[in-house]
């Protein structure tokens, strides 16, 4: 039996709340767990992908002769083998992706729109061959202006990405076409009047650079076609049902002749929600009638993979001498790459959500500019936001006199609060995480010479969707457990200790696998932390129906009606009177005589998972700057943290830690270098700087758990709003260690120093 750990707090459950093995764990250190790129098919070829060497041109003509005449070349494919798609929204978690965007993105048609867009792609017998073939392909560019920056690219005379693009939620209808692909505008009250209220209005401007999501796994795929047409792909991905309808929709195919497994997965962290290489390598293998394996470079998933946006934001906020935040405005324009669809709106959503505003108003712009499209990256758009908003509260709570977590207490959000995107809010745990904040031995502790300390809130809203879920009695009375989400963060060991809990079994008598898209109904991606929510609720109500179809089967053997029979830890007897009339049955009992009661004992959940309540956090940064050189240290970080419940603690905990991670990363180091020719020049892990062990302190944890009241189990989804307060409270605590504020990230080096020199200079730094 796998080892139940307690946690260190009364639990009244069997195993929510414990800390068991993970069910992956020994394949995963041992090796023997396949990744995406760990497939090998007999006769297997080499894929490979041509990019664009331009951020923006327009391609005149492709010529692939010379290329298809090379021994070993199998197959080519270009835009023309792609058929052009009618503009129509899916819905990938948290983001929309248009289908006329995306054969554009998979596949560069009428333009390149950004260095490293796909314009070619080959299938050889080796790499080098196909290598070799890429080098004698000839496109013919015609190289066209760019632009990079959001703000430059709003502008009447900027270089225009697509002549038809025409600002969608503008009212009247703009005639022109413009980079603005959306404006948005959400909000409650009155905010002229709100300000008018005001005793201090405090404005300030931000800017962020994109950075990428930086999983160690590049994209990575195994596509066979046979000849009547059926598909089988493997691939490294957050959603296997989603490759099946976007390779079938872009090629033309029937969904049901499309089969997807989704391999282990080395990282994703939103930035495998979406297709790159899936769709060529099932037109490159149908085309040579062989498996072809692709798989991209560490400087191809840089260039050609979705970073998360770049964004400058404005935020005005105004409050009276109560310290009551009266009224609260922000606008924001995202970088969505090349194709419409930053996280502008999710962005919006959660800016000031963590406070209760009486008058609230911010206004969103979608802006394409010639770099990668984006695709999600953990609460997209969030960590932008609130980066923003945070550093405003912290200066607002400093000019005020408040102690900042005392500041943030007196407008946090609670139940019944007005969101500034409509709902009101139910049971929240934000107040709780300010609490324990305060209260936290962190808080109290001296800060050193150059030190500092700052605290942020932070939220994510969290999604459902459709799931299914399969859970099958085994003849011998162990369960098979069937999911459709991919294991992207220790989704079997929650699976599985809620299955056991419901059962009343050990964990060892249920294994639990990810299923293909063959195997289940259809299943929405793991995403906008949606997994151990949506699926648990499956596991809950698929566990329940094998529990009433085994009670019906004893029921009828026993010649007993079916409420005369119950299910108790793993075990069916009957109840009430004929309690002593007959011998209670074991599982494998039960298990047994199914082929004479009925057949086989399942149980099957189908669902839109609705319910998916809101996660909130507040975060303590302390931090070190060498006044000398301008280097940030982190030495010290605490993150609290509402889970609704911990299923498994260890595994909240992780994440908590791990967006904490890549939030000092953002904050600290991390982004996308580009130089005025529009080329990417840190393209790698080399100059791409992510944070290290040796740039991370241990980072504690303090799980919250506010259950939602819709959840079988109170599961709030944990996954993205760790990621959302790192920014700001790393900002603000370099401010309180330095006497200076950060407006744009990252703050490396380079830039502490030059705005500690300036700051000296005017004699109002503080070290």
């Amino acid at each position: 039996m796998l080892d139940k750990v307690k946690t260190d707090k009364p639990n009244a459950y069997d195993w929510i709340g414990t800390r068991p093995v993970r069910p992956d764990g020994v394949d995963k250190v041992t090796g023997r767990a396949r990744f995406g790129a760990d497939l090998a098919m007999p006769g297997q070829l080499v894929g490979k992908v041509l990019r664009s060497p331009h951020p923006h041109a327009r391609i005149r003509s492709i010529d692939v002769r010379a290329a298809a005449a090379l021994a070993g070349v199998k197959a080519i494919v270009t835009a023309d083998d792609f058929p052009d798609q009618a503009a129509q929204l899916y819905a990938a978690g948290e983001q929309t992706v248009d289908y006329r965007d995306m054969v554009r993105n998979v596949m560069a048609r009428e333009k390149a729109l950004y260095e490293g867009h796909a314009v070619a792609a080959v299938a050889a017998t080796s790499a080098s061959i196909a290598k070799r073939a890429l080098r004698l392909i000839r496109v013919d560019y015609e190289v066209l202006p760019h632009v990079i920056d959001p703000v430059a690219a709003m502008k009447p005379d900027a270089p225009l990405l697509h002549e038809d693009l025409i600002t969608v939620g503008v009212e009247p209808r703009p005639k022109g076409p413009s980079n603005v692909a959306k404006h948005i505008e959400i909000g409650h009250g009155d905010i002229t009047a709100g300000f008018r209220q005001a005793d201090l209005v405090l404005e300030r401007s931000f800017t962020t650079k994109p950075v990428h999501q930086g999983y160690i796994e590049p994209h990575a795929v195994v596509a066979s076609v046979s000849e009547d047409g059926q598909a089988d792909v493997w691939v490294t991905t957050q959603g296997h049902w989603m490759v099946r309808a976007m390779c079938a929709r872009l090629l033309g195919w029937d969904i049901g002749k499309v089969r997807v497994t989704a391999s282990e997965i080395g990282g994703g962290f939103g930035g495998k929600t979406v297709v790159y290489l899936e769709p060529v390598a099932l037109a490159l293998a149908k085309k040579a009638r062989r498996p072809v394996k692709m798989v991209m470079t560490r400087e191809e998933v840089f260039l050609a993979s979705g970073p998360t946006s770049g964004a400058h934001v404005r935020v005005k906020v105004g409050v009276r001498k109560d310290g009551v935040i009266i009224a609260a405005e922000a606008e924001m324009a995202y970088q969505a790459g090349a194709f419409a669809g930053s996280p502008v709106g999710a962005g919006a959503m959660c800016a000031f959500a963590p406070y209760d505003i009486e008058h609230v108003k911010v206004v969103g712009y979608d802006v394409v500019t010639n770099r990668p499209k984006v695709a999600a990256y953990r609460a997209p758009g969030a960590p932008i936001a609130e980066f923003a908003v945070e550093s405003v509260v912290d200066e607002l709570a400093q000019k005020l006199g408040f102690d900042p977590i005392e500041f943030r207490l007196k407008n946090a959000a609670k139940q019944g609060t007005k969101a500034a995107y409509g709902p009101k809010f139910g049971p929240i745990g934000l107040i709780e995480t300010l609490e324990l904040a305060k209260a936290h031995e962190h808080w109290k502790t001296p800060l050193g010479p150059n030190q500092g300390r700052g605290v942020a809130s932070g939220f994510w809203f969290n999604i459902g969707g459709d799931t299914s879920v399969s859970l099958q009695l085994n003849e011998d009375g162990t369960f098979s457990l069937t999911a459709g989400t991919p294991d992207i963060g220790g989704l079997r060991a929650s699976l599985l200790m809620m299955a056991a809990e419901e059962l009343g079994v050990n964990l060892d008598r249920i294994r639990v696998q990810i299923g293909d898209t063959g195997q289940l109904g259809y299943n929405m991606l793991t995403g906008g932390s949606r997994s151990t929510f949506s699926s648990g609720m499956a596991t809950v109500e698929a566990a329940r129906e094998l529990k009433r179809e085994a009670c019906k089967r004893a029921a009828k053997l026993w010649e007993l009606p079916e409420d005369a029979v119950e299910y108790r830890k793993g075990t069916v007897r009957p109840t009430g009177p004929n309690a002593g009339k007959h011998t209670p049955m074991a599982l494998r009992d039960i298990a047994g005589i199914a082929g004479k009661t009925g057949g086989p004992i399942a149980g099957y959940a189908r669902l839109n998972a609705q319910g998916a309540a809101p996660s909130f956090a507040t975060h303590i940064a302390d931090v070190e700057v060498d006044p000398e050189t301008g280097k940030v240290m982190v030495i010290r970080y605490t993150a609290i943290q509402d889970a609704g419940r911990a299923i498994h603690p260890s595994y909240v905990e992780g994440q908590y830690q791990g967006g904490v991670a890549q939030g000092i990363g953002w904050a600290l180091n991390e982004e996308y270098i580009y130089g005025p020719d529009g080329k990417l020049q840190n393209p790698g892990f080399l100059d791409y700087r992510v944070p290290v062990a040796s740039d991370l302190p241990m980072i504690d944890t303090v799980i919250v758990e506010v259950p939602n009241p819709r959840h079988p189990y109170g599961v709030r989804g944990v996954g993205e709003t760790p990621i959302v307060p790192p920014l700001a409270a790393v900002a603000n605590a370099v401010a309180n260690a330095t006497g200076v504020r950060f407006p744009d990230l990252p703050m490396s080096p380079p830039r502490v120093l030059a705005a500690l020199d300036e700051a000296r200079s005017q004699g109002a730094a503080k070290m």
